[in-house]
């Protein structure tokens, strides 16, 4: 799975780290690549879609909008 999600209140590297932390304690998360400037997290690995979003909102983030998502 590949996904990539819109994270509007990511504004800094400590909400990086975190959202970064969060999802990679996720089972099945192979790589975590996060981008500030777009406030996108991309997911690859064979993930749970929605375990993935509760991570990122239970982390005390917003998840705006899903941008993409690819099976494996």
């Amino acid at each position: 799975m590949k996904l990539i999600v819109k994270v509007p209140d990511m504004t800094c590297d400590h909400c990086k780290m975190t959202i970064n932390s969060a999802v990679r304690g996720v089972e099945k998360v192979e790589d975590v690549d996060i981008d500030l400037n777009k406030k996108t997290v991309e997911v690859t690995g064979h993930s749970d879609v929605q375990t993935v979003i509760a991570a990122i909102k239970n982390s005390g983030y917003t998840v705006e909008k899903i941008l993409n998502i690819q099976p494996n």
